[in-house]
């Protein structure tokens, strides 16, 4: 039988491990109160002030949607110029820039911007989930931002503003498609599941090969859902045909081949045509200015 002193001892011991735990990993709750809705997930694209405009354009006339005025700030702690505009398409957002002086390190590796409601909390439940914190925050001209890096050498800023804005609902929520090895693939979902409060919507170790290119092969593909939206991840050998890995984002439209008509008549160029990977009618196309992106249409039987 155990003696008062030791049960006592015991308790103790059990209370500060749990506060211990507790205080270390981000609960479920916390890092869903996080999260704010996917059509404020944006993809960050860097092009040359003389291609802006045009890429802006070809966006809208692809997606539909609308921007939001066009100007030239500084959005990185160091001394820098950038032309900025927000593109809100129905099928997902996108922060264009075009820097009109040599761009800081190291802005230009964050692939995405996800709209968060405590920067502070974000941050703080992103290193507590295994993230590294690239850039620690600063403020913009409208808020505060950070850049984060997953396991896998993933890199995503994430920002908050001063007021809070107030975007329409997405028609379709893209993916966030994201490469990394075979050997950080675990690493990463568990790290950003821990962050963002979301599930593993499928796993299949052997999907096929043919949504990144691998036509005669299969390819590891997880796919995440959170309240930040959709997360893609392929584990693979880097042994990819372009422009696989060069994507950020993957658009689900209705009509994939009226889509790609507009595109091409925007000035889009086709990397890869219109192709069936089970249930999803997909094409690879490219932007001017270069930005390259994951179309696809998904079959209702």
């Amino acid at each position: 039988m155990s003696t008062p002193c030791f049960r006592v001892t015991v308790a103790l011991l059990f209370t500060l491990v749990v506060s211990s735990f507790a205080a270390s990993t981000p609960c479920l709750g916390a890092a869903t109160a996080i999260a704010v809705d996917p059509q404020y997930d944006t993809a960050h694209v860097y092009v040359a002030p003389d291609d802006f405009d045009r890429f802006v354009t070809s966006l809208i006339s692809t997606f539909g949607g609308k921007t939001t005025k066009q100007g030239v700030f500084t959005v990185t702690p160091t001394p820098s110029q950038t032309m900025s505009q927000l593109v809100l398409m129905p099928v997902g957002s996108i922060s264009v820039f075009g820097f009109k002086t040599p761009i800081p390190y190291p802005f230009g590796i964050e692939r995405t911007g996800y709209l968060v409601t405590d920067l502070d909390r974000a941050v703080q439940t992103a290193r507590a989930s295994g993230a590294d914190i690239v850039v620690s925050p600063f403020p913009d001209p409208i808020g505060r931002d950070a850049i984060v890096e997953w396991p896998g050498g993933v890199h995503m800023q994430l920002y908050w503003h001063t007021t809070a804005p107030a975007y329409d609902a997405l028609e379709s929520v893209p993916e966030n498609r994201v490469y990394v090895s075979e050997d950080r693939a675990k690493a990463f979902v568990k790290s950003f599941i821990a962050f963002s409060g979301g599930k593993v919507a499928s796993d299949e170790p052997q999907a096929p090969g043919t949504e990144v290119g691998l036509d005669q092969t299969t390819v590891h593909t997880i796919r995440l859902d959170s309240r930040f939206g959709k997360v893609t991840v392929f584990a693979t050998n880097g042994q990819l045909p372009f422009p696989y890995g060069r994507e950020i984002f993957g658009y689900e439209v209705k009509d994939l081949g009226a889509t790609l008509e507009r595109a091409k008549a925007a000035g889009v160029v086709i990397l890869v045509p219109e192709h069936e990977v089970g249930k999803r009618h997909e094409a690879m196309v490219q932007f001017p200015g270069g930005y390259v992106a994951e179309i696809h249409s998904v079959s209702a039987s």
